[in-house]
């Protein structure tokens, strides 16, 4: 199979890079951080308004349907840029609506507030941990506790993160939207879905560590001359390039997987795109780990200050790379065990 963007997707994504380069978005990053989120919510508008969050909302909502692949081209351009908030939640909890359907009416008041922007919205599966990322910022938490869907719009102390741009707090209890197997089999499917755009996240944070790196080393100059001329350095960084090249299809094929699956409707036909997902999350997880631990090596000590905007994404790529599943648990959905291929 041949895949490739089609003019308008890739233009998509050149617009929206366009608009983030101008938007300053490493001094939303550092106000989000110290809880500040005014800066960081001018950039959610006007990316609600360029359609972002549209993407993952049915027409009949005021989206644009769900478009898996143009999703990861627009999440591809905030991991480059570094986009605060709980961006991967607001969309996930868009898809998780939809595919409750009924959920007391509550979803026809949320779901077109997401395409608009006029909602910020947290979401969390507690099978997953206790804490909800930015649910002190975000206008409601949607939370699945075992096969219960609820809506909290409080939360508990910010608890502190390996990046702190990712608020994490615990959220109470809210009101009850919907209970059943149907519950826990759409979380699930939200699940496939956060991970895949947390995956796309990973990769456009990766992209932005290289090419810092790359334009560092061509600059810093040591024995009189360019270090990146040193045969070291070279084979460091195109390790680096391989592993975004490795992943980016994946990515992309995943998303590809993802829209056939939520065409053909089926339980099959969704965990085969979870399988995809997963590989997905590993590589681009680790290809900006790779990425994050190289411009930290190469740009020496000024990687670790916080003064330096580069630290923004070394964080966050540690983060990404986690959340939404780890790279043992992603192997493990790719991998049957050894004891399930010999019974």
């Amino acid at each position: 199979m041949r895949f490739l963007l089609d003019a308008e997707q890739a233009e998509f994504g050149r617009t929206l890079g366009r608009m983030l380069a101008a938007a300053d978005t490493p001094a939303a990053v550092r106000a989000w951080g110290a809880g500040d989120s005014a800066p960081g919510s001018a950039v959610w508008r006007r990316l609600a308004g360029a359609g972002v969050f549209g993407l993952a909302v049915p027409e009949k909502c005021g989206g644009a349907g769900f478009l898996p692949v143009d999703l990861i081209v627009s999440f591809v351009e905030l991991g480059r840029y570094a986009v605060p908030g709980p961006v991967v939640e607001t969309a996930v909890a868009a898809v998780l609506l939809e595919r409750l359907g009924d959920t007391g009416g509550l979803a026809d008041i949320w779901r077109p507030a997401i395409a608009a922007g006029d909602a910020m919205v947290s979401y969390a599966d507690l099978a997953r941990g206790p804490y909800a990322l930015d649910a002190a910022t975000a206008d409601v938490t949607f939370l699945v506790d075992g096969d219960t869907l609820r809506a909290s719009d409080g939360s508990g102390p910010v608890q502190p993160s390996v990046d702190p741009a990712r608020r994490l707090a615990r959220c109470p209890g809210g009101a009850v939207l919907a209970s059943g197997p149907a519950v826990r089999a759409a979380a699930a499917q939200a699940d496939d879905i956060a991970r895949l755009l947390t995956a796309a996240q990973a990769l456009g944070v990766g992209r932005r560590l290289l090419d810092d790196t790359v334009a560092y080393v061509k600059q810093r100059t040591q024995f009189g001359v360019a270090i990146g001329s040193f045969q070291a350095v070279k084979h460091r960084l195109a390790d680096v390039l391989l592993a975004l090249e490795f992943a980016e299809p994946l990515v992309y094929g995943a998303a590809v997987e993802v829209a056939g699956a939520s065409q053909a409707g089926t339980a099959d036909a969704a965990d085969a795109a979870g399988v995809g997902i997963a590989m997905a999350k590993v590589a681009a997880g680790e290809a900006a780990y790779a990425a994050a631990r190289a411009a930290l090596q190469l740009h020496g000590a000024l990687g670790y200050t916080d003064e330096l905007d580069l630290s923004l994404w070394i964080r966050k790529a540690r983060a990404l790379r986690n959340a939404w599943g780890t790279p043992a648990e992603c192997r493990a959905r790719v991998l049957p065990s050894p004891v399930a291929t010999t019974r």
